[in-house]
């Protein structure tokens, strides 16, 4: 074995520890400040583009050989950063929790119908999404539009019929992720029916305005079933 020569300069501090004839090697507190001090990694979730750089300036030293590998097992997604924000001009998120539901559509009771705009208008030209919830025990009276409305079931069981006569029995199920096309002008009612363990939503999309007609104006649009 090579003697130690405390004379040969080194970026350790070697002690001989005199058991089982093993040399520890211990590093100062010197050293590893210098090694990790700042960390790198501090700035790679603050700021990943400056991380990224600092990694590609790594010198070939002693702390680049031992960073260099940990920065690359880093997932690819930390070191790009925000740096290509989203363009709002180009793509739009509306999150759930922003989404307005107003009841009341049709005269109906507290948790029988909700709806929310998500986009356009269904009483102006242009497409239109809108979301609809329907609660247990509740449907639309026969109505129409003027335009086709191409709906799919979010969550729930949605129960639809078509015909101008209103016949809650004779609805079909829906599940959820369901599509259903309803033809312009042709009459139609849905709803959820009684004993279902939720509500249904439907998102709904199209081309306004809508221009919706009850079959029997004299009877309520929403009834209970």
């Amino acid at each position: 074995m090579t003697n130690y020569n405390p004379r040969i300069a080194s970026p350790f501090r070697l002690e001989p520890i005199a058991r089982c004839g093993v040399i520890a090697m211990i590093t100062t507190e010197r050293i590893m400040s210098d090694l990790f001090s700042p960390s790198p990694f501090a700035s790679a979730t603050s700021d990943p583009t400056a991380a990224l750089a600092h990694l590609q300036n790594l010198a070939p030293n002693r702390r680049g050989l031992l960073l260099a590998p940990l920065f690359a097992a880093l997932p690819a997604g930390l070191l790009a950063g925000s740096a290509a924000a989203l363009d709002p001009n180009q793509t739009q998120i509306t999150e759930p929790d922003v989404f307005a539901w107003k009841g009341g559509w049709g005269g109906g009771p507290a948790h029988s119908i909700e709806t929310a705009s998500v986009f356009g208008s269904t009483d102006k030209p242009g497409q239109y999404v809108v979301l609809v919830r329907w609660y247990p025990g509740f449907m639309s009276a026969p109505h129409d539009y003027a335009t086709d409305r191409l709906c799919f079931v979010l969550s729930g069981t949605w129960w639809v019929n078509s015909g101008a006569d209103f016949a809650p029995q004779e609805t079909v199920p829906v599940r959820a992720g369901g599509f259903v096309r309803r033809v312009a002008r042709t009459p139609h009612y849905d709803g959820v029916k009684k004993g279902e363990k939720e509500p249904a939503v439907i998102g709904i999309f199209g081309e306004g305005p809508i221009d919706i007609r009850l079959m029997d104006p004299s009877k309520p649009p929403v009834r209970e079933v």
